[in-house]
């Protein structure tokens, strides 16, 4: 009956809001009060492209990763810098269509390491662009996306001092996150 069948929709809805609490709950408790660490951006990147590897597989992308050799460690949250690569990865799989491309980049540039996330999907439309951070802002139709993806993004880019910027054409869209490169004193101590 179309009582039951409603019935059903509301409590897939249920959980599904329940699951999306239990995230953003877990994403700002993750890593409280613990202080800035040595990360290894390389490594995080490899970790994340392996993880989301069946999704690329699925849907034909090919992804690539360079990373400039003997990259020095970033400072900052682990956890937080993992899940700025898996968004923004898992977002540019979304990007592209059949027999697309993936590129991840990882290089010192001065004090940061610059880690560039491309894509060669049709672009982000230039009267968007400046709103994709924006809270709750989706492309995605209804029910595939909570516009939170890039928000907390940014946020945990902040929260490691670090800066994100986009620039998008057709066939080109370019992801840059800069983290600042750990120290060679922490803490008084030489590392």
């Amino acid at each position: 009956s179309s009582a039951r069948r409603l019935t059903l929709e509301i409590q897939q809805a249920a959980t599904r809001v329940y699951d999306l609490v239990a995230a953003v709950k877990g994403f700002t408790q993750m890593d409280r009060a613990v202080v800035p660490e040595r990360v290894n951006i390389s490594a995080g990147l490899s970790d994340t492209v392996v993880v989301l590897a069946s999704k690329a597989r699925e849907r034909g992308v090919s992804v690539s990763l360079k990373a400039e050799p003997d990259l020095p460690a970033a400072l900052g949250f682990a956890g937080d810098i993992n899940q700025i690569w898996a968004n923004l990865i898992d977002n540019a799989l979304d990007a592209v269509g059949e027999n697309g491309h993936v590129e991840l980049t990882a290089m010192r540039e001065g004090k940061s390491i610059v880690v560039r996330v491309i894509d060669d999907g049709k672009g982000i439309p230039t009267d968007i662009v400046n709103r994709i951070f924006d809270p709750f802002f989706t492309t995605k139709p209804v029910g595939k996306g909570t516009g939170l993806g890039l928000d907390i993004v940014r946020r945990l880019v902040q929260r490691n001092n670090g800066q994100i910027e986009v620039e998008s054409r057709p066939g080109r869209t370019e992801f840059r996150v800069c983290i600042p490169v750990a120290e060679s004193v922490i803490a008084g101590v030489r590392t």
